[in-house]
Parts: C-alpha cells; structure tokens; sequence
C-alpha cells in the first residue's frame, strides 16, 4: 500500500487528533483545513465560507439538489463548486504521494479514481465524544452539546450521502471503523498506523 489513509469521523470522536498523530508516526503529511486554504487559492473563495460550506450540507438542501438533478435542471452553487475544487486538490495530493486525509468524501473520490487507499471511519458514544465537544467548544450544558453532535453528524451524513450515494458511517465504505470512546485514541493511533505499514 501507498500508505494514503483517509478517515471520515463523527464530530467529536477524535478523528482529527487521531489522523493528525497517524500521519506524524509515519512521517507523512496530514490534510485537513491545508485542503481549505488550497481551495480559496484555487477557487477565490474566502477560507471563512470554504470552512463552512466545505463538508456540510442540511437535509433541504440535499433534497433540493437530488430534485434539480433528476430533473435535469442547472443547478450550480457555491458549495457545488467548493466541493469540485476540493475534488481536484484531494486527488493532487494523493497523488503526490503517501498522506492522511480527513473527511471531505475522499474515500469515495480516491476510489473512483482508482487509487489505493486505507479508509477507516472513526467513532464513539455520545459521553465520550461530549466531553471532547465540550473541551473544543466550552460549552458545559449537556442539551447544548448532544444538539450540536446531532447537528454536526447530521450535516456531515447529508454532504457525504449527497455526494457519494453513499450512508455516511456504515463499515462497509471503509477497511475499518474504530470506537475511539472504547479503544482510546492512541489504540486507535497504534492500530491505523500497522495497518498502513502492512497491508500491501
């Protein structure tokens, strides 16, 4: 294997940290928000409105699209082209050689272009995840924060199902799902990196 790891990731379940210290144990580059600021050179958007519009697209929206493509009418928006770019770039840098690249569909895109690749996706129980959201945001109200981790996953499941055709989180999309609430992050880390180092 090439060692390219992608990994897709409930909010909160350590996905980035997690991919962050993979990518470090092998001494290759880590892509997350260096995808953002490659797609505003690329495509003039501001970071601000990549960061928001990137990987994250509510159930109307999803559904309006789904109509206007069935119906063959143009429909062509901001987030559309954001994601064409981000397309362009995620396939550049793996091209470009061994990598670790969080979320954005690239598990979907690196497959279609035939390119090898370890996909895993990372996840964890509610309390878990909650303390970590919690520690990222500050926010301390238990309600708060399951709306939130609702809201998140729920817009990170509508991009990918938008866009791949695909459930968002169900195994088989991916070589492995890791609880990282149960194993702990470095199991996780120590697994993901064995795993790029072996499989051939």
């Amino acid at each position: 294997m090439n060692k390219i790891i992608t990994i897709g990731r409930e909010y909160g379940a350590g996905g980035h940290s997690i991919g962050r210290q993979v990518a470090e144990n092998l001494g290759i580059p880590f892509y997350d928000r260096d995808i953002v600021y490659e797609t505003a050179k690329a495509s003039g958007f501001e970071p601000e409105l990549i960061e928001s519009e990137g990987e994250d697209i509510s159930k109307t929206d999803s559904i309006l699209k789904s109509i206007c493509a069935v119906s063959s009418i143009y429909y062509h928006d901001t987030q559309e082209a954001i994601h064409d770019v981000q397309k362009a770039i995620i396939l550049r840098l793996a091209q470009a050689g061994p990598c670790v690249i969080l979320g954005r569909c690239a598990d979907v895109i690196l497959r279609k272009a035939g390119v090898e690749c370890l996909n895993v996706f990372v996840h964890a129980d509610d309390v878990h995840r909650a303390v970590r959201v919690s520690e990222i945001t500050g926010i301390n109200n238990a309600t708060e924060l399951q709306k939130l981790m609702v809201k998140k996953d729920s817009s990170r499941h509508n991009y990918y199902s938008h866009y791949t055709r695909k459930k968002w989180g169900d195994s088989r999309n991916y070589h492995m799902t890791l609880d990282s609430g149960m194993l702990g992050y470095d199991l996780c880390i120590k697994i993901i990196t064995e795993a790029a180092q072996t499989v051939e």
